[in-house]
């Protein structure tokens, strides 16, 4: 075996040691998120959470491997986001903006944590007001997260990326929701967040992906936006994008010297993983990010929007693909809901949901309490009593 092949080999969920960190950096984002919705409040700016998110898990996983001979790198594996409302996603505000969340907002957060590469992300939808949410901002986070539910259990070696793609807009259908077109779920490695083998939300001619089969020892983030509108997301203004990533497969000599300057910050700094411009010279960035974005040496994140009125749900999670079976490492339950439809009345959707998630028993585990048990134990898995 070339020692190639041995890295490539040594690096998947077979070693223990990956999976551990795999784990260590979903307890790191399950806490982070907890943090982040302790702190939603009524008229606390956007841009003070994101920053509280990011600022928790730098502390974290700065606190781990720190005596190390090697350098392992950690961190954020992507900033911390926090889109309300009709907007769909990627909105994390530059230090000056005095955006705030209001009494019954929908709040959508998402952020992502990697230890030495190996990545975990969260999604999860808040309704920022007491008691149980109800009407229509019900049914669609109940879509969002029984379309989870069926991917969780969809997501499995010998099925395929369309076997999900259709299930979750049969799940989006029964709640009278669209699953927001655009949005992939990608297989993650080490140091890559967005693999080849990917899960599209919605299938149509424009957006066409290979077909895949999930197979054992891969890691997936799973990504489901649910939309009362018509799920057909649009670009508003490029001025709020304030996430990138950098395209490690292109090179461009820039002409102007503030994208020459910003560029080499953003290579020695986030050289991979997606970053927010605020962590940047924030005087230089605005223009040295639009050439470089021109020239294809930065990928954007959008933030996108639905029409003003309709409601956005998204619930996000990382699955490991463990030969006992499928190991969903981030999660946060949600609040009561009180939906205005069912799935009772669904055959097809009630099967996916009463498959296990588990293959074959491992022994001394802990006891799963029958289907119903396992869902509970999964959604509740993540989360400190809420303080």
């Amino acid at each position: 075996m070339s020692d190639d092949e041995r890295e490539e080999k040594e690096l998947d969920l077979t070693s223990p040691e990956v999976v551990t960190k795999y784990k260590s950096a979903a307890e790191i984002v399950n806490k982070a998120l907890q943090l982040v919705l302790s702190e939603c409040k009524p008229k606390v700016k956007i841009v003070d959470l994101c920053e509280k998110g990011d600022a928790f898990i730098k502390e974290q996983t700065g606190n781990m491997y720190k005596n190390v001979k090697k350098k392992i790198e950690r961190g954020v594996a992507f900033p911390t986001c926090i889109s309300v409302n009709n907007t769909v996603c990627h909105f994390s505000p530059l230090a000056s903006d005095e955006t705030v969340v209001e009494e019954g907002d929908i709040l959508k957060i998402d952020m992502g944590c990697h230890i030495d590469g190996f990545i975990a992300v969260v999604g999860h939808t808040h309704v920022l007001h007491e008691g149980p949410v109800t009407g229509r901002a019900a049914d669609v986070i109940a879509a969002a997260n029984t379309a989870a539910e069926v991917a969780l259990r969809l997501v499995r070696p010998g099925k395929k990326n369309s076997d999900v793609t259709e299930a979750i807009q049969k799940v989006a259908a029964a709640y009278d929701c669209k699953i927001v077109e655009g949005v992939l779920s990608h297989q993650m490695k080490q140091f890559v967040i967005d693999g080849n083998k990917v899960v599209l939300s919605v299938s149509n001619p424009d957006t066409r992906v290979d077909e895949a089969e999930f197979e054992e020892n891969e890691v997936y983030s799973i990504d489901i936006v649910t939309s009362t509108g018509d799920g057909k997301p649009k670009l508003l203004d490029e001025k709020q994008t304030t996430i990138y990533k950098r395209a490690v497969d292109k090179s461009y000599n820039l002409k102007m010297k503030a994208s020459r300057f910003i560029f080499s910050e953003i290579s020695q700094k986030f050289p991979i993983m997606p970053f927010t411009a605020r962590d940047l010279e924030e005087k230089r960035a605005r223009l040295g990010l639009v050439e470089c974005v021109n020239h294809e040496l930065l990928q954007p994140y959008p933030v996108l929007h639905e029409k003003p009125g309709d409601l956005v749900a998204h619930i996000k999670f990382t699955v490991l693909l463990m030969p006992n079976g499928s190991d969903r490492v981030t999660s946060h339950a949600l609040q009561e809901l009180q939906p205005t439809k069912t799935t009772e009345n669904e055959p097809e959707i009630k099967a996916w949901l009463a498959l296990p998630t588990k293959t074959k028993k491992k022994g001394g585990g802990k006891k799963k309490k029958g289907k119903k048990g396992d869902k509970v134990e999964e959604a509740s898995q993540a989360e400190p009593m809420e303080g």
